[in-house]
């Protein structure tokens, strides 16, 4: 008898404590379908219209620290664009001198272009495209950047240098605008470096225009002098508004900068060229001036 009631109560012992563990009140018992998803991961995208203090042609979230375009920086991000097709299959992004990148370039050219009102090698400019890090495409970012920055007034402006230097405003409009930055009339210096002059003063060179080289490597393009002041002879002439004929020789001289050659590797064929006057000094603009400003000397 007295084991039928240790039974018993051994049996209600166990009933109440599995009723414990039963489905507690408005819970459906799965517990696999409660969590909350976790939020999607979400890649580091930078946007235009920044301005940055670090100058690398590589965007790396370590270093992304972007400051107002007033204050005093280095490069500008004047468009964020995606790579596609067989670029964005790459198992590393691109490096930027190299051939792969010269699409992506010349889609930051164009818009270069447009930001600035005109074409940018007209002024103290140069253009980068800036890719997303190896890490940062490793977690599925496609993205690059298209920075624009300001070159030094001597060194930048002869070509032997592409390295940004400090401002404190957007370079939006800054061709259109025709501000300092535009090329125009110049003298040059004893180390045969182009420094601006007013064209109303004595000088001896004025930009004319880009001309634009053929693609090959960088060592060919710069050794093929006649070839280049032929085509810097035609940009006078379209800039001058005088013929392009047998005896356009004899009313220009012409020198010229090419891109630095970082810029070369970059995808820049953009070479700009100056008339020359041929050693005596001449105290107005060529613009427009018709065969009475270049005469057949």
């Amino acid at each position: 008898m007295r084991r039928h009631v240790k039974a018993a109560l051994a049996a209600a012992f166990i009933t109440v404590a599995l009723a414990g563990c039963g489905t507690p009140a408005g819970t459906d018992g799965d517990l696999s379908d409660d969590w909350r998803p976790m939020a999607q991961a979400q890649q580091f995208t930078p946007k235009a219209g920044e301005c940055h203090v670090d100058p690398e042609a590589s965007a790396y979230l370590a270093t992304y620290a972007p400051v107002d375009c007033t204050k005093t920086h280095l490069v500008e991000t004047f468009h964020v664009g995606t790579f596609t097709g067989a670029l964005a299959a790459r198992s590393t992004p691109p490096p930027v001198e190299s051939a792969a990148m010269r699409a992506t370039f010349a889609d930051c050219d164009t818009r270069a272009k447009e930001f600035v009102g005109g074409e940018w090698r007209s002024a103290r400019l140069s253009v980068q495209v800036a890719p997303t890090s190896p890490a940062g495409w490793a977690g599925g970012s496609r993205w690059y950047r298209c920075d624009i920055f300001e070159l030094d007034e001597v060194d930048g402006a002869n070509g032997d240098t592409d390295r940004a230097i400090h401002r404190a405003s957007t370079l939006r409009n800054a061709v259109g605008s025709r501000s300092p930055l535009t090329y125009g009339c110049m003298n040059e210096d004893e180390w045969g470096r182009l420094l601006p002059a007013g064209c109303t003063t004595a000088h001896q060179y004025e930009f004319v225009g880009i001309w634009t080289a053929p693609d090959r490597s960088y060592e060919d393009a710069v050794r093929d002098e006649a070839a280049i002041h032929s085509a810097c002879r035609t940009v006078v002439a379209r800039y001058a508004k005088v013929p392009v004929d047998a005896n356009l020789r004899y009313r220009t001289g012409t020198t010229y900068r090419f891109p630095s050659q970082e810029l070369w590797a970059r995808g820049d064929r953009g070479v700009r060229c100056y008339f020359w006057s041929g050693g005596g000094s001449v105290k107005r603009s060529i613009a427009n001036g018709g065969p009475s400003v270049l005469p057949i000397d």
